[in-house]
């Protein structure tokens, strides 16, 4: 993890950061609810990559191809973990009590982009224009508070599928010139994760094809990227996770 440069945060301490930044009850149950979301997808995801890596350990260094193979069927494929299938194996094991904290986490900048937050008797609603900044107000918020660069990191590294320098420059984004891709499994995790529950009033589950299309409107690199990832990382169970969720699904 490298040099310390504050604390990790204990799941009852980053309920407080939640609590200490958010505007209403109605934003803290938005967004803190959306994080949980997140951060059981990115648990589930990690732990089949775990499970992948045990596996191929087990088989030996020259079966990583057949175990990718494996993966994709489903009369060989090894049980999923948490009901998440396919994927492939990682370079090494995933830590998931890191990557359960970044995604508890990962959001907690969007309390500061609400145009309407629950304060001013109108609906919750999100700032369209300022709405990019998020995950880096997020990440100043939690070194404000002292919380250690490697967890706040998982707040600015986490969207899009890697928000790069040249797009930030190309797109000209309403912030720094900077690279605010994932730098760590555990972070792109939680990226990956993210991408499969929606903020919208009322929130909602997105299948595959679903964020497919959404990646589609910013590029072919970006579809292509966002594959890649799906084949890497697999597919969790979007419908279990309505249903435990009580949310809508969009395919």
């Amino acid at each position: 993890m490298g040099r310390m440069t504050g604390y990790i945060p204990t799941l009852d301490q980053i309920d407080v950061l939640h609590h200490r930044i958010a505007p209403s009850q109605e934003a803290y149950d938005l967004i803190h609810t959306h994080c949980v979301v997140v951060a059981t997808i990115a648990r589930q995801i990690a732990r089949r990559q775990n499970q992948l890596f045990a596996m191929r350990c087990k088989l030996g260094e020259g079966s990583g191809n057949a175990l990718a193979a494996a993966a994709q069927d489903t009369q060989t494929a090894p049980e999923s973990t948490d009901g998440v299938t396919g994927g492939k194996v990682p370079p090494r094991l995933i830590d998931e009590h890191l990557v359960t904290i970044g995604g508890l986490l990962h959001d907690i900048g969007t309390y500061r982009v609400l145009k309407h937050d629950g304060t001013d008797g109108e609906p919750l609603k999100f700032s369209g224009k300022d709405y990019i900044k998020h995950g880096l107000l997020g990440y100043e918020y939690l070194r404000e508070q002292g919380v250690d660069e490697s967890i706040a990191e998982f707040a600015r590294n986490h969207t899009g599928v890697g928000l790069t320098r040249q797009m930030v420059i190309d797109q000209h984004l309403p912030l720094p010139a900077s690279d605010y891709s994932p730098k760590t499994l555990e972070q792109e995790i939680v990226m990956v994760a993210d991408k499969y529950n929606s903020k919208s009033l009322p929130p909602k589950f997105l299948t595959v094809d679903a964020y497919t299309r959404k990646a589609a409107k910013y590029g072919e690199d970006n579809k292509r990227r966002w594959l890649e990832l799906v084949e890497q990382y697999g597919v969790p169970d979007v419908p279990a996770l309505a249903e435990r969720f009580h949310m809508r699904i969009v395919d």
